[in-house]
């Protein structure tokens, strides 16, 4: 179980934190009940939380009206099994209106996202977000990136909010982050959470552990969920040896891969997603689909990463072996 005060309003247990993509049919239309079975599958996975109509669920593409019926089905197919965090953006007047929309939808929280554009100062940062709270009855996250980066000062302000409980990192800035955690810590505000939310956030994951942040958000779930929870069985039972062995093997090279296009961090977790059999449709303009030759690439590594578990599982295994029979010779 993550700490209070989210814990104990949102019960988010242990396990990658999902954050489905939205199923789009062949003329470009919602395809809920595709995207229904997208969001079941991540739970009984083992998703910990869903994070419905984010950053990977192309919030940007979706009309208010579309975005609704997607965190309604999401909350549907969780069924209460887990808790669903429904996205927010764009100014305070929109984010104020999808706010009540997802809570109308029956989520559970919210992510804030970055508002539209604009690079505000940090007062007009902390009133927009607060404004956000204030507006509705759903607890909320943070999510720091792009035109939305806080000093440490600013951050203390909103923790101080009742309903603000947690703050997303997506600038990747580990100084930054070390002294917004330690002032915030500082001025009291101890149960306040933290996620690293870097696209693939496996790569940094040991980095962010190292400064106390271990919620992280999980793409790779998305398509290869037996290797999102291998790696985040090892990185949250101190298994440096098979982190490192993923990181290398598979997190890295697929980074490099998603690299090779502007809007990889979505367009190809779903690719992979496809490739699972899930047929959740192409991304939506102005996001392109990565080419037939990275689809067979990504294919190929999927398949290598499944090998390391292979790997991992039998040097597990080994280990156990030789420790019970150390004991037997003791």
């Amino acid at each position: 179980m993550t700490s209070a005060p989210l814990a104990a309003r949102l019960s988010i247990p242990s396990g990658p934190l999902f954050f489905p993509v939205t199923a789009f049919g062949p003329d470009g239309s919602l395809a809920l009940d595709v995207y229904r079975a997208h969001v079941r599958a991540g739970v009984e996975a083992g998703g910990a939380a869903v994070f419905a109509v984010c950053g990977t669920g192309e919030f940007h593409a979706v009309t208010p009206e579309e975005f609704q019926a997607c965190v309604a089905a999401a909350v549907e197919a969780a069924d209460g099994r887990v808790p669903v965090i429904a996205g927010a953006g764009y100014g305070t007047a929109l984010a104020v209106r999808y706010a009540r929309l997802a809570a109308e939808a029956g989520a559970d929280g919210l992510l804030a996202m970055p508002p539209y554009l604009v690079k505000a100062g940090q007062e007009g940062l902390v009133a927009h977000y607060r404004a956000l709270a204030e507006a509705t009855s759903l607890d909320v996250i943070v999510y720091q990136r792009d035109n939305a980066v806080f000093t440490p000062e600013a951050v203390v302000e909103l923790a101080a909010h009742p309903k603000i409980v947690g703050f997303k990192d997506g600038l990747g800035d580990l100084d930054l982050m070390q002294r917004i955690v330690s002032t915030v810590r500082t001025a009291g505000h101890e149960d306040f959470l933290y996620f690293n939310g870097l696209p693939t956030a496996e790569l940094t994951g040991l980095a962010y552990r190292g400064i106390g942040v271990s919620l992280y958000s999980s793409a790779v779930f998305c398509f290869a969920p037996d290797i999102a929870q291998a790696f985040h069985r090892a990185l949250n039972t101190g298994d440096d040896k098979t982190a490192n062995l993923l990181v290398d093997g598979f997190y890295r090279p697929f980074v490099e891969l998603r690299n090779q296009g502007r809007g990889f961090a979505v367009a190809l977790v779903k690719a992979g997603v496809r490739l699972g059999g899930q047929e959740v449709g192409a991304v939506r303009t102005p996001l392109h689909e990565p080419s037939e030759q990275q689809v067979k690439e990504l294919a190929a590594l999927i398949e290598r990463g499944r090998a390391l578990l292979e790997e991992t599982g039998g040097s597990r295994d080994a280990d156990l072996d030789g420790a019970q029979g150390a004991e037997a010779g003791a």
